[in-house]
């Protein structure tokens, strides 16, 4: 399990982030590593969940080649699985398959978030005042139902680690990245959305809310999709079969652990060493909608990529 990047001073670290570590490889390159760390409610948790960082790697670059395939003018960061020849031999194995070299760009201040169904902040926020990030919702919605006009845009700030990200309206996006930047991140985003859960679906899956984020490629004026996409740590994933309007759903992401902090009266502390029975839910919970999404059993695919 690895919880923390040491590249013994084979690249130079760029950032830490809450899953991500970011080194630098050349002008115009950066290498993204996915620990296994987990954290939620903004929160990261004591030790990790084994291989989560490989499965939310390999998934994203599985998503990237579907959303390409699907949309031929997307533009994605990725470049490549392989690792750049400055990590050292004895480093290499630990790192293949977790690691991904990408374009640098300039990231957008926003996370976009779109939400096919009501559920989570989403939810509370309805019950309380009828609205969601500020946009009115028609009346009478139960929760964890499908939003009857469509999937909604509903992007939130980017917080600085242990702070807590805002839910804003998009019009206040506008005012942090720019109209014309805004309005492509929005059409963006719900054409990604509606392809992947369209594609969830087939496989048994529904996809009920995610987060996008972006970057701007400033060479070309390009809008860019990066970081991470469609993964359990970045999405709500519930099992078609057994969804029921009108309760909470079952799920295959980190809802388990957020429930399991709440009902022990852990939300948002910090410094939580999660028990094994958790890590071990959750690493099923992670590997079931890795295959259920990829077609592909875990065991086999992480040993094809290592071969």
């Amino acid at each position: 399990m690895l919880v923390r990047t040491d590249l013994d001073h084979a690249l130079p670290l760029v950032a830490r982030g809450k899953v991500r570590d970011v080194y630098d490889v050349d002008d115009g390159t950066l290498l993204f590593v996915t620990t296994d760390r987990i954290s939620a409610y903004d929160v990261i948790m004591d030790g990790g969940i084994p291989s989560k960082g490989a499965l939310l790697c390999l998934m994203t670059v599985h998503w990237f080649q579907v959303l390409s395939a699907a949309m031929p003018s997307l533009k994605t960061h990725f470049l490549t699985l392989d690792l750049p020849p400055q990590i050292p031999s004895n480093l290499r194995e630990l790192y293949q398959n977790r690691s991904m070299q990408v374009r640098k760009l300039e990231i957008f201040k926003i996370e976009a978030i779109v939400r096919g169904y009501i559920t989570g902040s989403a939810w509370s926020s309805y019950q309380r005042d009828g609205t969601i990030c500020g946009i009115p919702i028609r009346p009478g919605l139960q929760e964890s139902e499908a939003f009857p006009e469509g999937p909604l845009y509903t992007p939130s700030t980017k917080a600085e680690q242990g702070d807590h990200d805002e839910n804003i309206h998009p019009e206040r996006a506008k005012e942090i990245v720019g109209a014309k930047y805004a309005k492509r991140i929005e059409e963006l985003a719900l054409s990604l959305y509606k392809y992947a859960a369209a594609y969830a679906y087939e496989r048994g899956m529904i996809i009920a809310d995610t987060k996008f984020e972006f970057g701007v490629d400033r060479d070309t004026d390009e809008v860019v999709l990066a970081d991470e996409v469609l993964t359990p740590d970045s999405s709500r994933f519930w099992p078609a079969d057994t969804y029921k309007v009108g309760q909470p759903q079952s799920s295959f992401d980190k809802q388990f652990l957020r429930d399991w902090l709440t009902s022990q009266g852990l939300k948002g502390k910090q410094g939580v060493e999660m028990p094994a029975e958790i890590v071990t839910k959750t690493k099923e919970k992670y590997r079931e909608a890795f295959e259920k999404l990829t077609g592909r059993r875990w065991t086999e695919e992480i040993a094809d990529k290592s071969s």
